[in-house]
């Protein structure tokens, strides 16, 4: 079996090249492993890379190092094949796909943790051939996603910071509402949305958990809809909606498990899967034929931090 480090050295704020090369090095030392590293030099060089190595047909297990664009990039080359897992060294400012599986997630910083955990398949979101795994936004909260690198010029801004920094912008300069056509398996509703999100995992924007009971691995999507509020109700809501306490707002927020959503506008939508966004007049988002094996820390759980009530 091959042990692949795909590193990422422009993710977070230092170069951690160096690091995850000694870190394979002593893999190959103490284990006699067949460990190689390699590094992506632009955005979706990691998606290629991944798919070829697992095309080989080889048993391979692929490191992800970096941040959460990393891992989507990996998980995105690597879906469908029974050959491959892959896992995360976190190397990101954010690494909000982590925070899935709580306290173990400080041992994903080590591959000494990782090399000969279990494999557990993760379902995906599927939009349009492009996976997600774990929210796919659409809304204000993608527009926030779109626009918190502006803020990577400041050293005293990073992390949550920035991801605040940028719902702040959004809320002072930009529309909280728009007006979609939202068809959920089939059944059509148009109205002024604020967001349209769906929910594979739990974490995003450095930490905000929108539908805590969303679980990686039980072939459902969570959906969470927001009608378009003022920006003084939108202020008033933020943090119970970072909290996951939805619930409270019955009046504007509810949730579904649709198996496909699709999002219609006259103007352009932007959504995030991952932290990529793009922008379009349509967008389908449903469960993915296809699942990414992952491994991991002996005894971890994806779904570590799920909340069945909020």
């Amino acid at each position: 079996m091959r042990h692949v480090f795909i590193i990422n050295p422009y993710a977070g704020r230092r170069d951690h090249t160096t690091r995850i090369y000694e870190m394979a090095d002593r893999l190959r030392e103490a284990h006699g492993l067949d460990c190689a590293c390699m590094l992506t030099d632009r955005p979706g060089g990691a998606v290629e890379m991944a798919r070829r190595l697992a095309e080989s047909g080889e048993a391979l297990r692929v490191y992800a190092c970096g941040g959460d664009g990393t891992v989507s990039e990996v998980a995105n080359g690597l879906a469908g094949f029974s050959n491959a897992a892959m896992t995360c060294i976190p190397a990101g400012t954010g690494n909000d796909f982590l925070k899935n599986f709580g306290p173990d997630m400080a041992k994903f910083q080590d591959a000494e943790n990782l090399w000969e955990g279990p494999v557990l398949p993760l379902d995906l979101i599927d939009c349009g051939g492009r996976y997600c795994l774990t929210i796919a936004c659409n809304g204000i909260d993608a527009q926030v996603a779109e626009n918190v690198h502006r803020f990577d010029v400041s050293p005293l801004i990073h992390g949550r910071g920035k991801y605040l920094a940028s719902v702040a912008a959004n809320f002072l300069f930009r529309n909280l509402g728009h007006r979609w056509t939202v068809t959920l398996d089939g059944e059509t509703q148009t109205g002024d949305f604020a967001l349209v999100s769906v929910c594979n995992g739990r974490h995003y924007g450095g930490g905000s958990m929108p539908v805590p009971e969303a679980r990686m691995d039980d072939g459902v999507l969570h959906t969470i809809l927001v009608k378009a509020i003022s920006k003084a109700a939108f202020a008033r809501m933020f943090g119970d909606y970072s909290a996951g306490r939805y619930r409270k707002y019955p009046e504007v927020a509810r949730v579904v498990t649709a198996r496909e959503i699709r999002i219609s506008s006259e103007t352009d939508i932007v959504t995030c899967l991952d932290g990529e966004c793009f922008r379009n007049r349509e967008v389908t988002l449903k469960l993915a034929e296809k699942r990414v094996n992952f491994f991991g820390p002996a005894g971890c759980d994806p779904n570590a931090t799920v909340r069945q009530r909020a």
